[in-house]
């Protein structure tokens, strides 16, 4: 019968899902809780940088509102 199949599609699922939650896990535990960001294309990279600077330091990942501007 169909529900035969079900334990099957379940381990599969799991194992095909700890390698990127694992990723996940260990790239914010290493990295100090914060997300990396991949630069992959110079828009890509032009927004980091407008980041960087709106934040007024070198984190680009805290990010301020628009009436902190001067």
């Amino acid at each position: 019968m169909w529900f035969e199949i079900v334990p099957g599609v379940l381990i599969m699922g799991v194992c095909l899902a700890i390698p990127g939650l694992a990723t996940s896990y260990i790239q914010k535990r290493s990295h100090g809780n914060k997300e990396k960001r991949m630069v992959t294309f110079p828009y890509h990279w032009a927004l980091m940088e407008r980041d960087r600077r709106v934040s007024g330091g070198q984190a680009y990942y805290v990010s301020q509102g628009l009436e902190n501007l001067d």
